[in-house]
């Protein structure tokens, strides 16, 4: 069939060129997609960059993982690459892509393997497609490889399949945005052949491989899930395509369903007719209800049902769309085009009131000759309680609408009377127009059945009225037959126009309000600086769009729902279903599948990182219908006001994290400065009070006590200057760690020497396994952890009291316990006492300004182990450090002869 071209739509002309300009300056992403690893995917890459460089194209290697396959990495010879950059990572060295070196080369193309990959910590970005992304934005094309596995939406059904989850996953937007996707594919007999060949993993990989994921049933359920993803994605381009050229015919690359819901009861079959084939074909579906001027004077009843069967529609996986116009057969057929949907499922018509009369289905075909129809029979049931559909020539709708029937016919003897006396002064065809106009003017105001009834009210008038012999319907002249016939008609087709312009036109004006009403809330929300500018924005808006009062409730500091309104109440809120709503993310009460019965609507607000709150709504008694365009502009202004109130959140957040910061500078700015202008006088303090003990005579034993008073409180002020000089640093990252291979006693040792003085009225037992490994740390800082370790448990115990200090190894860590038969500590300050100036009692005759222990989960984090505290079953304290053991050097022992 031949392509039908049509004029484009200007607006979407201009998005197109607007697009087609950014995308201009954006690089092109060329992925090569496969079902499994083995497939080919790096090969096709190399293969393809080969051809690329012979006919000139400046390429170079970004990453390339050849997996030890030879016919791979001899693809790799005589191409540019860029030298990767070595991270320290754990004590590894880890080698990851240069971002920053490709973008200083600025080749015009680069190959980048694995596209899921994570990169290691102290990269730019987390993953290699962020990377991706970068250099597409600076113009760089890229060529990627990923398997269907690594596909974020498909990453459940993949490991639900194979039984194993994959960790590293691709966002699908990345995916669907590639400019083109060469789909690698390898049949299952052939990828195992390859398997046992060992040219896809080394033997002993391979054989755990064809146990665990390379099964048969696995590749061939993954092929299919490869096929169908790339089937997607190419249907995407040919709808997009299609949008482009503005092609008008339906294009049947795939099969697609559109089930047409009518007033009648029989809808609902249709719509699981629909689901029924479109699970049968495994495709996406579509239901629409096409809402014509005719259709609009429904009762309540009726009305209800149709939104009920869209809403079953939308249950059951359907895109609903309730849409306007005057011909459905036309709206029907540009909605299936638009969409490429090439099968069209409507209801049987039941029996024709004229011979000549055609069916839904035959003006179908014909507007529509490259659709497929079909008819879905009634139950028998249905059709006979169908009610016939409304119109304004019923008698129902005449007996509810008799105002306006009876305007129109005072509208019509009006004009009579008016034109009477002026019967001799102007023509007949005058008189006609006049008529002709008034019977226009009632269409427009009161609808297409009273312009009806006008117009044949217009007819008989003029006949009776003023054509010879008047106040008789005989007519004198066979030629005012033709009159009459061609002034029905005119009357008619001009007042069904005006009626159907008038509906078009109070579409286009609810339509353009909603759209304002939107824009007007989103432009408010990018400027809301607080919760209860956005509640008062919200609040607004649904008042003014949905006629309904609303109350917004937003998370706390402790994450529980509160009301963020200072003025508006809603006295039938549940707090219970608008938390469930809340954990569940879903919308719960009024006309929902949970609670609704209940008076009140919840809807969650879903934002990018997280459910921001609960919008609470009270619909109105009619007011609110759960037609499909209103759900979406209900989604559409909660994701506004839940991304406002994101924002509003990050901004608090950052502020809080900018004044900490500042906080935290200056504070550690006046330790530094304190630390360093009182180091000097309280060494010449110290040196001082030995000065005295050491020159002339020996002192008095009172004088010779005060010194050495003076010498130890100069001592303890100075050890407390050091932890906060130490602190200072400690926070502000400015310590090198210098690490090596230790034996742990030998620092123990020195700390239990350098707090002798404090320790001599304790007793000390140090038990240290003589397989003990060695352990990677920094002596000199690890000697001050076990140094305020053990000055923190002489402090805090009686005198005479026992200290142990003893370690074991656990796995792949070494522990080192520190323990005393004190008093313990406070209850429920375990974690707390690790913090900067932090105390077990607030009143306590023990001098310190509790740093230690902050300094010592500072300096063990830093050698990424752990510290924690707590207290024995028997009386006392108990802190236990873990450090990695790591794979220490072996030591030699030594020979004794």
């Amino acid at each position: 069939m031949a392509e039908m071209v049509q004029r484009p739509d200007p607006d979407a002309l201009l998005a197109q060129l607007e697009a087609d300009a950014l995308q201009a300056r954006r690089g092109k992403l060329k992925i090569f997609f496969g079902a499994s690893p083995g497939v080919g995917k790096t090969y096709a890459m190399l293969s393809a960059a080969r051809v690329l460089v012979g006919q000139g194209v400046d390429l170079a290697i970004g990453v390339v993982e050849t997996h030890g396959r030879s016919e791979t990495a001899a693809l790799l010879q005589g191409l540019a690459l860029i030298p990767l950059r070595l991270i320290d990572y754990k004590g590894h060295q880890l080698q990851e892509f240069d971002l920053d070196a490709a973008l200083a080369r600025a080749p015009e193309l680069i190959l980048m393997d694995e596209l899921a990959h994570s990169n290691a910590p102290g990269s730019r970005h987390p993953k290699r497609w962020q990377d991706v992304e970068e250099l597409l934005g600076a113009g760089i094309d890229v060529c990627t490889t990923v398997n269907v596995q690594h596909l974020e939406s498909l990453n459940d059904v993949v490991g639900g399949i194979t039984g194993t989850k994959v960790w590293e996953t691709v966002p699908d937007h990345v995916f669907d945005s590639a400019d083109e996707i060469i789909l690698v594919d390898l049949p299952h007999e052939e990828l195992l052949r390859r398997l046992q060949e060992g040219k896809v993993y080394i033997p002993q990989q391979a054989e755990r491989a064809v146990q665990n994921f390379f099964r048969k049933g696995n590749l061939l359920a993954l092929r299919e899930l490869a096929l169908r993803r790339t089937a997607d994605r190419v249907d995407d381009d040919v709808l997009a395509y299609r949008r482009e050229k503005s092609v008008s015919t339906v294009w049947p690359t795939q099969e697609s369903l559109l089930v047409c819901v009518s007033a009648g009861v029989g809808s609902n079959k249709l719509i699981r007719a629909g689901a029924r084939q479109a699970a049968q074909f495994n495709v996406s579906w579509h239901a629409i209800y096409v809402e014509t001027p005719r259709l609009q004077r429904l009762p309540a009843d009726a009305r209800a049902r149709i939104l009920r069967t869209l809403k079953l529609a939308q249950d059951l996986g359907a895109t609903t769309a309730s849409l306007s116009g005057q011909d459905p057969i036309a709206v029907t057929v540009a909605y299936a085009r638009d969409h490429n949907l090439g099968k069209v499922i409507i209801g049987r018509d039941t029996a024709r009131l004229w011979p000549w009369q055609r069916s839904f289905a035959e003006r179908m075909s014909r507007a529509g000759p490259e659709l497929d129809v079909v008819l879905v029979a009634r139950d028998r049931d249905e059709r006979e309680s169908t009610p016939p559909t409304l119109s304004e020539s019923t008698p129902t709708a005449v007996a509810r609408d008799w105002p306006g029937y009876a305007w129109a016919a005072a509208a019509v003897a009006l004009v009579a009377c008016l034109m009477t006396p002026l019967l001799h002064l102007l023509d007949l065809a005058n008189i006609v127009m006049v008529f002709l106009l008034a019977a226009v003017f009632v269409a427009y105001k009161l609808g297409r059945g009273p312009g009806a009834f006008a117009a044949l009210l217009a007819v008989a008038a003029f006949d009776f009225f003023f054509v010879p012999p008047r106040f008789s319907f005989a007519v004198s002249d066979v030629q005012y037959i033709l009159t009459f016939a061609v002034m029905l008609a005119v009357a008619l087709l001009i007042g069904q126009l005006t009626a159907g312009l008038k509906f078009q036109v109070a579409v286009a004006e609810s339509r353009e309000q909603r759209i304002r009403a939107l824009f007007e809330m989103a432009r408010e929300l990018s400027s809301a600086l607080a919760t209860e500018q956005i509640a008062e924005i919200s609040e607004r808006f649904v008042q003014r769009v949905f006629g309904a009062p609303s109350l917004l409730l937003a998370l706390d500091t402790k994450d529980k729902l509160v009301s963020v309104s200072e003025t508006a109440t809603l006295p039938q809120l549940d707090a219970g279903i608008a938390q469930w709503a809340f954990d569940h993310n879903e919308l719960a009460g009024f006309s929902t599948g949970t609670l609704p019965s209940a008076p009140v609507l919840y809807v969650p607000l879903k934002a990018p990182m997280r459910t921001r709150g609960i919008l609470a709504i009270l619909p109105t008694a009619g007011q609110w219908t759960a037609a499909p365009e209103q759900q979406r502009l209900l989604e559409t202004s909660a994701t506004l006001i839940a991304i406002a109130l994101e924002r509003v959140h990050f901004i608090a957040v950052a502020q809080e994290a900018l004044i900490q910061m500042e906080s935290e500078q200056l504070r550690n700015s006046l330790l530094s400065a304190l630390s360093h202008d009182l180091r000097t006088p309280l060494t010449v303090l110290t040196g001082l009070a030995d000065s005295l003990s050491l020159a002339g005579p020996p002192l008095p034993k009172a004088q010779a006590d005060i010194a050495q008073s003076i010498r130890d409180e100069a001592l303890r002020t100075s050890a407390l200057v050091t932890n906060l000089l130490d602190m200072a640093r400690l926070q502000s990252r400015n310590v090198k760690i210098n690490r090596d291979w230790q034996p742990l006693e030998e620092i123990i040792g020195v700390a239990l020497q350098a707090r002798a003085h404090q320790l001599s009225g304790h007793s000390v037992e140090v038990t240290l396994p003589a397989d003990l490994p060695l352990l990677y740390f920094d002596p000199i800082l690890m000697e001050r952890v076990f140094c305020n370790l053990l000055e923190n448990a002489a402090k805090y115990t009686p005198t005479g009291s026992t200290i142990s200090l003893w370690a074991r190894q656990n796995g792949d860590s070494v522990e080192i316990i520190v323990e005393d038969n004190g008093p313990g500590l406070p209850h429920g300050k375990e974690e707390a006492l690790f913090e900067a100036f932090a105390r077990g009692r607030n009143e306590s005759a023990v001098t310190g300004v509790g740093l230690g222990l902050s300094i010592v989960r500072a300096i063990v984090e830093a050698h990424e182990g752990t510290v924690s505290a707590g207290n024995r079953d028997e009386g006392g304290t108990r802190f236990v450090i873990r450090l990695p053991a790591g794979n220490a050097p072996e030591v030699p022992r030594e020979v004794v002869e």
